[in-house]
């Protein structure tokens, strides 16, 4: 029960459905509606609270802090984040950040990779050449765009880059639901991949700038055609 009630709770908080600045509903209540014990509920309160997303105050109950305290880019967090979010907004939301970060991590990495970073996005980039169909292109198109954050030699951003994963997935299967997604996308990342080989970082921010529009591009499509979406 403890998992399921950090995911319900948690998923709640994060949908509006309990408000920043809201108390949870009392403990006695929360005990009777999920069958469990006292030291159970307090003990998914503490995980919920790790994650930043309440506060619990001696004799005030548990409070939702405000979404500027979430940790949103903890695993859970952002997938229920995923999940609450009407999909065209999602998507919106996830294109700025990488926005932000895919382009200046690719210039950084085009400056400082190893040998043994770029190999390692190279054994990405033939992964996704290798694949047959969209599902066996997802997991080296995310190692890819993993790989280039770590080849920045920078923990912080490697990690950022990790976090990501989980949204980007998101979205690449979002993208793939695209005819032609895997003769699109293969160029795009081959751009990429050249300009770090080549050590040129401007070319390595433009070739990922160029790679987020048109994936901005096909989902546009995707979103506002009869295309089938999971």
């Amino acid at each position: 029960m403890h998992p399921q009630i950090v995911r319900d709770i948690g998923s709640r908080i994060v949908s509006g459905e309990y408000k920043p600045g809201e108390k949870l509903p009392r403990e006695s209540s929360l005990c009777e509606a999920y069958d469990v014990s006292r030291s159970v509920l307090r003990e998914s309160t503490r995980v919920l609270a790790a994650k930043g997303l309440v506060l619990s105050r001696q004799r005030a109950g548990v409070i939702v802090r405000p979404r500027s305290d979430w940790h949103l880019l903890d695993p859970d967090v952002l997938y229920w984040l995923v999940q609450s979010k009407p999909q065209k907004e999602f998507v919106e939301t996830l294109l700025t950040v990488r926005r932000i970060f895919e382009p200046a991590a690719a210039a950084l990495a085009a400056k400082v990779a190893s040998p043994t970073h770029l190999q390692a996005i190279a054994d990405a980039y033939a992964g996704m050449e290798a694949a047959t169909t969209p599902e066996e292109l997802l997991e080296p198109d995310l190692a890819f765009h993993r790989r280039i954050a770590e080849a920045t030699g920078n923990d912080l951003l490697a990690y950022i880059g990790n976090m990501l994963s989980l949204a980007l997935r998101e979205s690449i299967n979002l993208s793939s639901q695209h005819p032609n997604t895997h003769q699109l996308s293969l160029p795009r990342h081959k751009a990429i991949l050249t300009a770090l080989q080549s050590r040129d970082p401007l070319a390595a921010r433009q070739a990922t700038l160029v790679q987020l529009d048109e994936t901005r591009d096909d989902i546009s499509h995707i979103l506002h055609s009869e295309i089938s979406i999971p």
